[in-house]
């Protein structure tokens, strides 16, 4: 099991990965992409039941992972080269033509750990409600993750697929929202604002947790709990307060790195803030 030294290790490099990557190419999602690194981690390195060895895109005998707000692509293809689903060196072809790295996340280039396209915010949670359900009827004991974001939660989709699974009682499904406030435009606040996020999905007839996304200690005991507290009768959401642009200064907090790119300069200090510790691609 990985130490959390050894995940604090790998958020710096994966740091370094998603600002090389959106650098190289004067394109993508920086901002979501940095703020979540410490789940992704947390989850492909210590918590998820995963076999990049033997991936199959219908994922039965493991644990399943839908990337729904597929904009911050770059953490997720980062975390996945880290984990041995392909080489890192493949990194450095993001949305180059030909690449199986896509903008957003796509399955006709076949990427292994991509199992369904998201560049079309809202669809994730109906599909890991559908993967989910599947596992239930193959009697399949192992549990589906999906990533959403709070400003995606502005798409109506979301909330009727939010409604199906409490009424289905789908509870081997782990939603996890990255509550950081911004979106492209500006706060969530400002576009559509919505409070009391927890009471929403209790109403709705899920299990709550909520987490600091930004300290790995917590992220990992969170999600253990998270697992201990599934096929209880309910769906489980954990509700991951994050700060856009985490790890870099001039970056946190502000929605303007939604899906800019550093110049060289910005570049660098991003690198000085987050040392090189398993090699660049």
């Amino acid at each position: 099991m990985p130490t959390t030294q050894d995940l604090r290790q790998l958020t710096l490099q994966i740091r370094r990965d998603i600002v090389r990557m959106v650098h190289a190419v004067q394109s993508g999602h920086p901002g979501g992409s940095l703020g979540c690194t410490e789940f992704f981690v947390t989850l492909f390195f210590d918590v998820m039941k995963h076999n990049p060895e033997s991936f199959s895109m219908n994922g039965k005998g493991e644990d399943v992972f839908i990337l729904s707000n597929g904009h911050i692509s770059p953490v997720y293809y980062s975390t996945l080269a880290r984990s041995s689903y392909f080489e890192v060196a493949e990194l450095a072809t993001f949305r180059k033509l030909n690449t199986r790295l896509q903008g957003h996340p796509a399955t006709h280039e076949g990427l292994p750990g991509v199992r369904t396209a998201s560049g079309s915010l809202g669809q994730g949670l109906s599909v890991a409600t559908g993967i989910a359900l599947g596992k239930k009827l193959d009697k399949d004991p192992n549990t589906v993750y999906v990533l959403t974001g709070d400003g995606e939660l502005e798409e109506g989709q979301c909330w009727e697929a939010i409604m199906y699974a409490a009424h289905n009682k789908v509870d081997n499904l782990i939603v996890t929202v990255d509550f950081n406030g911004q979106q492209i435009d500006g706060s969530t606040s400002e576009i559509m604002g919505f409070t009391e996020l927890k009471n929403k999905f209790e109403a709705f007839g899920w299990m709550v947790l909520e987490m600091n996304g930004n300290e790995l200690e917590e992220v990992k005991l969170t999600l253990t709990q998270a697992r201990e507290l599934s096929r209880k009768g309910k769906p489980l959401v954990i509700i991951m307060k994050t700060e856009m642009g985490h790890g870099v200064d001039f970056m946190m907090g502000s929605h303007e790195w939604h899906g800019i790119a550093p110049n060289d300069e910005q570049l660098k200090r991003a690198l000085d803030q987050n040392p090189e510790t398993l090699g660049d691609y």
